[in-house]
């Protein structure tokens, strides 16, 4: 069922004087918002909340052809999302190394504006994959190197897609692969498990009494298979928000399907450091650059 109210086209360019970039924020659907009721309510000239979801792409003027593209999902525990916390930093860093970002504002679960909230956001990571790949020529993109990076509530919502891609959760009748190349982690919520959850995630993506079903479904550890997408996992040891065993376990069900996988844990850094976790001299960004290098996708790059 697919809910009539269109949302106007949203463009906004931002020009920065010291950077060889711009972002330019279009809307995710062209049209109406599946999945979606009474959006006529919500504020969405202060939207918090993704009711108007978009994707931000970071343009460089490059005549690179068949580049990776990279997708960054904010965190924000599915009560928000966390748009400024360190994702335009990210998204400049991989910008600048050649590749082509996004930012994905995605929609939070509520049953206010949603007719099925646990769905809304996997749903719109699926579409920004699709618009990706359909913007390809566009930026320069080959469609075989389109990956993802989640942090927190984004990370969870990350290994869903990476999991997950086998199920079309929007319509894409022109049959693209929605399975991520790779897909980055960063400090993620993997589990709903009681042990090691994050409990304001689960609240608000699958209410507070799941059932063990639901929990299963949600727990990403236990939908890896061999076909799950490479990953790279950061988390600080001292995260006090999600325990830093959501990383492991995912490592634990890489490893034992076979995918390839690299997990750094720092002591230090606590939760949400975003782009830089300043407790080390290490930078996490740079470990990722040299990830990506190593398998391929930063071939050609800057």
């Amino acid at each position: 069922m697919m809910n009539k109210y269109k949302i106007g086209c949203l463009i906004i360019a931002c020009c920065l004087s010291s950077r060889s970039f711009s972002q330019v924020a279009f809307p995710l659907y062209d049209g109406a918002v599946p999945n979606s009721k009474n959006l006529a309510e919500a504020n969405l000239n202060n939207d918090k909340k993704g009711y108007a979801p978009t994707i931000t792409a970071f343009v460089n003027k490059t005549t690179q052809k068949n580049r990776a593209a990279i997708i960054f999902l904010p965190g924000g525990g599915y009560n928000s999302v966390a748009y400024n916390g360190g994702g335009n930093g990210i998204a400049e860093y991989f910008q600048n190394l050649g590749l082509a970002a996004f930012i994905l504002k995605y929609r939070v679960p509520t049953d206010d504006f949603m007719l099925d909230k646990k769905t809304g956001p996997i749903q719109d990571l699926q579409q920004a994959i699709i618009w990706v790949k359909e913007h390809a020529e566009e930026y320069g993109i080959d469609t075989a190197k389109v990956g993802i990076l989640g942090s927190s509530a984004g990370g969870h919502l990350a290994a869903m897609g990476s999991t997950q891609f086998a199920t079309n959760f929007v319509e894409n009748p022109k049959h693209y692969s929605l399975r991520p190349a790779f897909s980055v982690l960063l400090y993620p919520v993997i589990s709903f498990a009681d042990s090691i959850m994050h409990k304001g995630s689960r609240d608000n993506l699958l209410g507070k009494n799941p059932s063990p079903a639901l929990i299963k479904q949600y727990s990403n550890e236990l939908n890896v298979t061999s076909d799950t997408p490479p990953t790279l996992l950061i988390q600080a040891q001292d995260d006090p928000t999600v325990p830093v065993a959501n990383s492991i376990v995912y490592f634990e069900a890489l490893t034992k399907n076979k995918v390839e996988a690299e997990m750094h844990i720092y002591p230090h850094g606590g939760h949400g450091f975003g782009a830089y976790n300043k407790t080390t001299p290490d930078n996490w960004l740079e470990r990722c650059k040299n990830w990506m290098i190593m398998n391929g996708w930063l071939e050609g790059a800057k």
